[in-house]
C-alpha cells in the first residue's frame, strides 16, 4: 500500500492516493475552498472533495463525521458509496471518528470504489446493501482497514532457520515480517483441486532488536529468500463497531472467479464488534466469495460479537477435469497472526449441508475460536497453533493442517471426525492435539462410521514437506454420542484408516508418513456403549502407544 500526501496544509488541496502496485484503491482530491462541502466523481474515477471551511472546524470541534456531512442520502436506493469514501478520506487526513448515521439504510453498487478505514468507524444501528449483481470489479474491497506506516525491505536478512530467535536486523518498531522463497514449493495439494504448490511462505512478528516472537515461530528454514517485507504494526487498537450488511449475491457463473466485495482488514491491532452480516437472493448458481470479513497481512485482530452467514455452495469442474463443490467464506485468514473470533455465530443452521463452511486460513498462527457457533474451523495451507473452545462446530467440523498444539475444549463438535486432518494436504499435524471437556456428535448424529482424527495419506505424493501425524494426543473427558450407527457398527476409532492398502511391511511409502507415539486417553464415555478402538487399520497404527488413565 502506498500513500502519497501531497500538501500537509489543512486549507490546501491534498491528494490521497492508497492502493497496490497495480490497482489504486484510493484516489481523492480534497480542498477547503469557500462554498459548500460536495464530492464530485471525475471521469477518470478520481473523487473530488470539497469541506468548506466552516466545516472543517465544525468537524475537528465535534471530531468525527458522518457519511450524510458528504452526501449520503441513506434511503436504500441512491448510491452512497461516494460519499462513505470521501467520509472516510477527510477522517483519515484529520484524524476524525466516523459514524454512521441511526437507523437509515445505505445502499453500494458495484461501483468500483473502495472506502480505506484508518480511524475509529462506528457504523452503528444502519444497515448496508452490497449489490452485487453488476459488478466492475470483483476484486475490490468495500472497505480496506489500512494502516498509514509505510511498509519497507529489512536489510541484510539473507537465510533463516526454524525457530531462529533473533534476527540481525535493525527496525524502527515492532514489525510484521512476510518471507518467500518462490524457489521452494509447499502444499503441492492432492486430488480435484490438486496443484503445482505455493511458494514457500513464512511470516512472524520481531521487535525492534531484531528478537523474534516465539509465540508464533518461524517453522520453516530458509536457505534463500526471494521476497521479504516489514509492515510496521501500529501500537494503538482501531475499533470497528456495529453495522447490518446484506450482499446481494452475484449471479455469475459458478466457477472460481472469487468475490471480494468485503471489509478487508490489512492493519495490526483491530478490534471488531457487533457487525452483521447477511446474504441474500442466492440462485441456482453463482461465483464463490473470498470472505465477507477478510484478514491479510496483519496481526492481533478480534472479532467479537459478531453475525455470520454461510454461503450456498455451488459446483463446477475442478483442476483434475471432474465436478468439485467450490469452497465459499464469509470468513478469511491470510498470512496472519494472533486473530481471535469471540461470541461469534451464524443466520444459517451450522448442520445445513447445503451451505459451505464459514471459515477459511492459510499462513496463519494461533487462530482462536471462543464461544463461537460456527459450521467449521478450517486451516488450508497451514495453521501454526489453533485453539477452539466454548463452541459447537457444524457439518464441516474442524479441518486443519499445520503444526505446533491444536486444542479443544469445552466444544461440541458435529463434524464426519471429530478433527480432520486435510487429505489434499497429506494430512500432517506435526505437534500435539489435546481434547478436553468435549462432546462429539458424527456426522450431526446421522448413521455414519466414528472416528476421532480424520485423513488419509497414501504416501505416494510429495506435497513438499514431511508428513505427520499428532505426535501426541491426549482425550480427557469427551463423550461421544454414536446413538444412531450403523447396524454393523464396531464402536468409534482413534483413527480413520489412513491407508487402506499399507495392511503389512510390503507396502512401501515413498514419501513417509510419520505415525504418532502416543494417545492418552481419559474419561471417554460413548452413547452407544461401544469401547473407543484404535482403527479398523490395525498394523497401520500397531505402534501406537495407547495409555488409558
Amino acid at each position: 500500500m502506498k500513500y502519497l500526501l501531497l500538501m500537509s496544509i489543512l486549507f490546501s488541496s491534498v491528494i490521497v492516493s492508497m492502493g497496490q502496485t497495480k490497482n489504486p484503491l484510493e484516489n481523492v482530491l480534497i480542498t477547503s475552498k469557500n462554498g459548500k462541502t460536495q464530492v464530485l466523481t471525475k471521469e477518470n474515477g478520481e473523487l473530488h472533495v470539497n469541506v468548506s471551511p466552516k466545516d472543517v472546524l465544525k468537524f475537528k470541534a465535534a471530531g468525527m463525521v458522518r457519511y450524510s456531512d458528504f452526501g449520503a442520502k441513506g434511503d436504500g436506493k441512491t448510491d452512497d458509496i461516494d460519499a462513505i469514501a470521501a467520509t472516510h478520506a477527510f477522517a483519515n487526513q484529520q484524524g476524525l471518528m466516523v459514524r454512521s448515521d441511526e437507523d437509515v439504510t445505505y445502499y453500494i453498487s458495484g461501483k468500483e470504489r473502495t472506502a480505506v478505514i484508518q480511524t475509529y468507524t462506528d457504523f452503528g444501528t444502519a444497515a448496508f446493501i452490497i449489490d452485487d449483481t453488476e459488478v466492475q470489479n470483483r476484486n475490490a474491497s468495500i472497505f480496506i482497514v489500512s494502516s498509514s506506516l509505510q511498509p519497507f525491505t529489512p536489510e541484510g536478512i539473507v537465510t533463516l532457520k526454524r525457530n531462529q530467535k533473533k534476527l540481525k536486523v535493525v527496525i524502527p518498531g515492532t514489525c510484521l515480517i512476510t518471507v518467500i522463497d518462490s524457489n521452494q514449493k509447499r502444499y503441492i495439494r492432492f486430488g480435484l483441486n490438486q496443484n503445482n504448490g505455493s511458494p514457500q511462505t513464512d511470516i512472524f512478528v520481531v521487535d525492534e532488536n531484531g528478537n523474534v516472537d516465539m509465540n508464533a515461530p518461524i517453522i520453516w528454514d530458509f536457505d534463500k529468500i526471494t521476497e521479504i517485507t516489514a509492515l510496521p504494526i501500529d501500537e494503538k487498537v482501531l475499533k470497528i463497531t456495529g453495522g447490518r450488511f446484506t450482499t446481494i449475491a452475484n449471479k455469475a457463473e459458478s466457477k472460481y472467479t472469487y468475490y471480494r466485495r468485503n471489509i478487508a482488514v490489512r492493519r495490526s491491532n483491530v478490534d471488531i464488534e457487533g457487525l452483521e452480516h447477511r446474504i441474500s437472493s442466492e440462485g441456482d448458481h453463482g461465483a464463490p466469495y473470498r470472505g465477507f470479513i477478510d484478514i491479510k497481512d496483519c496481526a492481533y485482530v478480534a472479532v467479537r460479537n459478531t453475525i455470520l452467514t454461510g454461503h450456498k455452495t455451488y459446483r463446477t469442474i475442478g483442476t483434475a477435469g471432474k465436478p468439485v463443490s467450490m469452497g465459499t467464506y464469509d470468513l478469511s485468514v491470510n498470512r496472519a497472526l494472533n486473530v481471535s473470533f469471540e461470541n461469534c455465530s451464524q443466520t444459517n443452521d451450522i448442520n445445513d449441508r447445503t451451505y459451505w463452511g464459514v471459515l477459511a486460513s492459510n499462513y496463519s498462527k494461533n487462530l482462536i475460536y471462543d464461544n463461537c457457533i460456527l459450521s467449521r474451523f478450517d486451516a488450508h495451507m497451514g495453521v501454526a497453533n489453533a485453539t477452539i473452545r466454548n463452541s459447537t462446530l457444524g457439518h464441516m467440523g474442524i479441518n486443519a493442517i499445520g503444526c505446533g498444539t491444536l486444542t479443544v475444549e469445552n466444544t461440541t463438535v458435529n463434524g464426519r471426525s471429530f478433527i480432520n486432518l486435510r487429505s489434499d494436504y497429506g494430512s500432517t499435524w506435526e505437534g500435539e492435539v489435546i481434547i478436553r471437556n468435549c462432546v462429539f456428535v458424527p456426522s450431526g448424529g446421522k448413521p455414519s462410521s466414528v472416528h476421532l482424527i480424520g485423513g488419509s495419506n497414501s504416501g505416494q505424493h510429495d506435497f513438499g514437506y514431511t508428513c505427520f501425524m499428532p505426535d501426541r494426543i491426549t482425550v480427557e473427558t469427551l463423550h461421544i454420542d454414536d446413538s444412531h450407527h450403523p447396524e454393523d457398527y464396531q464402536g468409534p476409532a482413534i483413527f480413520a484408516n489412513f491407508n487402506p492398502k499399507m495392511t503389512d511391511h510390503s507396502y512401501v511409502e515413498n514419501f513417509p508418513n510419520v505415525k504418532t507415539k502416543k494417545v492418552i486417553l481419559k474419561d471417554v464415555t460413548t452413547e452407544s456403549g461401544k469401547a473407543l478402538r484404535i482403527s479398523d487399520n490395525l498394523f497401520l497404527f500397531k505402534d501406537v502407544k495407547v495409555i488409558i488413565e
